[in-house]
């Protein structure tokens, strides 16, 4: 009983602390909350939290603090991540509903969770390696000129235009798209984007002499497309709410703004979720590898098109951070824009 009790006051001394970032002391916790046992009590429990790193004494008071040790042991032990409102729900459906492209939602989706959570939002572009062809369509335009659409299943979609040689306006023309368009798919469609690449190439020396210049310019633009999805990218918003918790950064906030300007130092954080779709990572203080970065929490999860993750999205901010809501928050973010992938997939 007395360590379901120790947990009580850890989590009412966290929970103060989000709240007031001011030091907690045992009478305010009686006060405050109805943990049924005398101020004395609490003391105890106290001194024995600290004992076992969980709380601290930030300077000579009688308040207390939660450690990083504290922040792990409040989060692990959440029953579960509670649901956001009715309300706050319709309102993430219909702000993500708007949008009319991939660039929109990502744009959007970083929006949203700066202004849901208060913290820095950052959101992975699908990575290059989770990402396959779903399908490319060519659309003659003028005379002589393609237009290639390459569609992912992530939901981006990529144009190019390029010069056939051939006439397709007439029958000969027609002919050749459309054996463009079927021998194209047929080694593409539903394959990795590094594996696209060689089955395109493949496909322009199998192809009659007479189509090969069309091939060769179709194929030379599909592996341009695909090389530009490659590049993996964040994308981030509110870096202006680190500075409304600048007394949660005692030193500078500047080592953590150079480290958000390390894209790279981002997606290695990023990429280091597991597969579980489900999972709601948490890392707090010390236990992010990057030195700029120990003194925040960065709360994240992945997002996918169906059972597939294919990118992740996250909050960061100061290890006294409200990790309910904002654990809620990126859960809920995450799995609307999902659905979107999904439907963009499905239509």
């Amino acid at each position: 009983m007395s360590e379901d009790r120790r947990l009580m006051v850890l989590r009412a001394i966290v929970q103060d602390y989000v709240q007031t970032s001011e030091p907690v002391g045992s009478k305010a916790l009686v006060e405050r909350h109805h943990l049924g046992v005398s101020a004395a009590t609490v003391r105890n429990d106290m001194a024995l939290l600290e004992e076992e790193g969980l709380i601290h004494a930030p300077h000579t008071s009688a308040g207390r603090v939660p450690t990083d040790a504290g922040y792990r042991v409040f989060v692990d032990r959440l029953s579960a991540v509670k649901p956001l409102s009715q309300g706050e729900r319709r309102a993430i459906a219909q702000f993500l509903e708007g949008a009319v492209d991939l660039d929109d939602v990502v744009d959007r989706t970083v929006r949203l969770l700066a202004s849901l959570t208060r913290q820095v939002a950052v959101v992975q572009y699908p990575s290059l390696t989770r990402s396959t062809v779903r399908h490319i369509e060519l659309v003659p335009i003028g005379t002589s000129h393609l237009m290639i659409v390459l569609i992912v299943n992530t939901g981006r979609v990529e144009q190019r235009v390029v010069d056939t040689g051939h006439d397709l306006t007439v029958a000969e023309g027609e002919a050749l798209v459309s054996r463009m368009r079927t021998a194209i798919n047929e080694v593409a469609a539903g394959v990795p984007f590094t594996a696209a690449a060689t089955r395109l190439r493949r496909i322009v020396g199998e192809a009659d002499q007479a189509d090969r210049r069309a091939f060769e310019s179709v194929v030379s633009a599909l592996a341009d497309a695909l090389v530009e999805e490659r590049e993996e990218r964040v994308v981030l918003a509110g870096q202006a709410n680190l500075a409304r918790s600048g007394a949660d950064f005692p030193r500078s906030i500047g080592p953590i703004l150079e480290a958000l300007e390390e894209h790279v130092v981002l997606l290695r954080l990023l990429g280091q979720l597991g597969d579980d779709p489900d999972l709601v990572s948490v890392r707090i203080g010390s236990e992010n590898p990057v030195t700029g970065l120990q003194s925040t929490s960065l709360v994240s999860m992945g997002y996918g098109s169906g059972s597939e993750r294919v990118a992740s999205l996250g909050v960061l901010g100061p290890t006294r951070m409200d990790y309910p809501t904002a654990m809620a928050s990126v859960r809920a973010v995450a799995r609307y824009v999902s659905e979107i992938l999904d439907d963009d997939r499905s239509t």
